[in-house]
């Protein structure tokens, strides 16, 4: 084979990769939240661990921080001990919620082996749905969003989220 046509399957091959990349990147990426998505995530109510309704609009004005996670997710479980870091870094700064896209009874044994002092709150298939009108159209988890203290989403991210991001984002002053 000629080096030129070794050199011309290499480039062919390079570009298939970065397509593919490309492509890849842009399904698993948060969209848009739907124009409604506040109005539904502060009219919500779900039940803490204990059973107790816990209505979404008593976060309202705050800097709110809301993680989708299940039991059953690797990454999920592996970020919950640095959110819960943070949200005590963050005390009176910014509110973490964590939405179990999961069973009570699982979420509830999760947190005898790793607590969790920011509520919980059980929300099952219903946490699937508000997370998909808040940008998650892959359904993938763990899902997070960051609501700044007028309602608006400033920020998105599919997947595990580094504390370093976290930090950034709710460092900054209000836009």
């Amino acid at each position: 084979m000629k080096r030129r046509q070794v050199f011309a399957y290499v480039g062919v091959g390079a570009v298939a990769a970065l397509a593919g990349a490309a492509l890849k990147w842009k399904m698993v990426a948060p969209q848009a939240a739907s124009s409604q998505a506040m109005d539904v995530l502060f009219a919500q109510s779900l039940n803490a661990l204990d059973g107790t309704p816990q209505a979404f609009s008593q976060w309202r004005g705050q800097r709110l921080v809301v993680n989708f996670w299940a039991t059953w997710c690797p990454p999920c479980v592996d970020e919950m001990p640095e959110l819960d870091e943070l949200q005590q870094e963050f005390s009176g700064k910014a509110q973490f919620v964590g939405i179990g896209i999961d069973s009570a009874a699982n979420m509830l044994e999760f947190v005898k082996k790793v607590p969790v002092r920011y509520p919980l709150l059980v929300a099952g298939n219903v946490g699937s749905e508000l997370a998909r009108e808040l940008g998650n159209t892959t359904g993938g988890l763990p899902f997070t969003v960051i609501i700044d203290e007028e309602g608006k989403l400033i920020h998105q991210h599919s997947g595990r989220i580094k504390a370093e991001t976290l930090r950034s984002v709710l460092k900054a002053p209000l836009a």
